[in-house]
């Protein structure tokens, strides 16, 4: 039974958890989601230290020649008193010394035989970076669910953490189905195509954070399919795309039934790529796209990136939304849920012209999509729209509605 876009999402929200966690050094954890939440070991700054090169000074010196003690550098023991009528000389990084209320600047003094003067108006813990102001021991610094990345490093680093548990990357396995197609490096006769679709799936896979494997064409019959299927389901996700629709040799939904897949929904209200699946064949998920490149890409971008998002462990598996208005009008078929590709320049969304679900050209030209509802059927110039992201990587922890309506 067919199922709207909004029921097919959720049921992979629904369905579809994470996998097993490892644990890796943090310099090779870039790009992994986090586990756990980490809390803190200890302050950051572990100490009251100076964001400025100049003097550690009482407040009631002020205005007042005083005498300069030592420098202090980083790294240096701070000094552990003064008093007043008297100032430490401090670099930038250094601990303040016991009883410091603020820190002047080098360019703010006068200096004199004796010593220096200072300004007036010093306010207290003025240049003063305070212990713990950054991150306080005890307290989470990074939460369960979220991307490492490069910055995320100089969070762990600074609390002296050299390795981290992260969810496994989803092993996604790609294969397509067909006798007509051949690989791209390959010779083709007249009444042959090269398959677009594997390519472009592993390179699209591999940008969203998943392992992937391909598994060259399984042919249009029975045996070939469950035999391609059988060398994939000891992944997280198989991705097939062609042989879901009505064609005498359109197998690959047959094939995974009879090795026992667990269907969560066949055929989705969505103009392009009606015909796409969901399952389950034991641990692995499954998810048979159509075999037009552009209904495929469109559904890979609908049901199959969230799918990987869950997998991979984050919380930001919602489509992320950008507001945005039409460039150009334009005027298309109402009664269906359909999903239109456009360019994006950063202020307005112009729909690739002349897209239909067999084409190649547009998926290239493609920065982002617009899901419209079966009611419409023109987009104004000017109108704001939402569009779901494709170049740009825009995911969300909130689920929002995404249709132009």
């Amino acid at each position: 039974m067919t199922i709207t876009i909004e029921e097919a999402l959720e049921t992979i929200y629904t369905n579809v958890k994470a996998k097993s966690t490892h644990i890796l050094a943090i310099e090779e954890a870039v790009g992994s989601i986090v586990a756990r939440d980490y809390d803190a070991s200890f302050d950051l700054p572990r100490f009251d230290n100076s964001a400025m090169d100049g003097y550690a000074v009482k407040i009631n010196d002020a205005t007042k020649e005083v005498k300069v003690k030592e420098i202090t550098y980083a790294g240096d023991i701070a000094q552990e008193v003064f008093t007043e009528g008297e100032v430490v000389k401090i670099m930038t990084g250094a601990p303040t010394p016991k009883g410091c209320q603020a820190i002047v600047a080098i360019e703010n003094v006068t200096t004199t035989a004796n010593g220096i003067i200072l300004p007036d108006n010093i306010k207290k813990e003025n240049f003063i970076r305070l212990k713990g102001e950054d991150i306080k021991a005890g307290t989470v610094f990074l939460n369960a669910q979220t991307k490492v990345t490069a910055y995320t490093l100089a969070l762990l680093a600074s609390q002296g953490i050299t390795h981290i548990e992260v969810y496994r990357k989803p092993k996604v396995v790609i294969f397509s189905t067909g006798e007509e197609l051949k690989a791209h490096y390959e010779k083709i006769e007249s009444h042959q195509l090269y398959n677009s679709n594997a390519p472009m799936f592993v390179a699209r896979a591999k940008e969203l954070g998943a392992d992937v494997s391909y598994i060259s064409s399984a042919g249009d019959t029975m045996e070939s399919l469950k035999t391609a299927i059988n060398n994939a389901k000891d992944a997280d996700l198989i991705l097939t795309s062609g042989g879901v629709s009505v064609g005498d040799k359109d197998f690959t939904k047959d094939a995974f039934k009879e090795l026992g897949m667990q269907t969560y929904f066949s055929g989705i209200d969505i103009k392009p790529g009606k015909p796409t699946n969901f399952g389950k064949l034991g641990e692995c998920f499954v998810i048979n796209l159509p075999g037009n490149p552009l209904a495929a890409m469109v559904n890979f971008e609908m049901f199959v990136k969230p799918t990987i998002a869950k997998l991979s462990g984050t919380k930001s598996f919602y489509h992320g939304l950008i507001n945005t208005n039409i460039k150009y009008e334009h005027h298309f078929k109402a009664g269906k849920n359909a999903v239109i590709l456009g360019k994006w320049n950063g202020n307005s969304f112009e729909v690739i012209k002349g897209q239909k679900p067999g084409m190649v050209a547009p998926l290239d030209k493609a920065d982002g999509m617009l899901v419209t509802t079966k009611e419409l059927d023109y987009l104004e110039e000017g109108r704001l729209i939402k569009m779901i992201p494709i170049t740009l990587n825009l995911q969300s922890d909130k689920k929002e509605d995404f249709f132009t309506k």
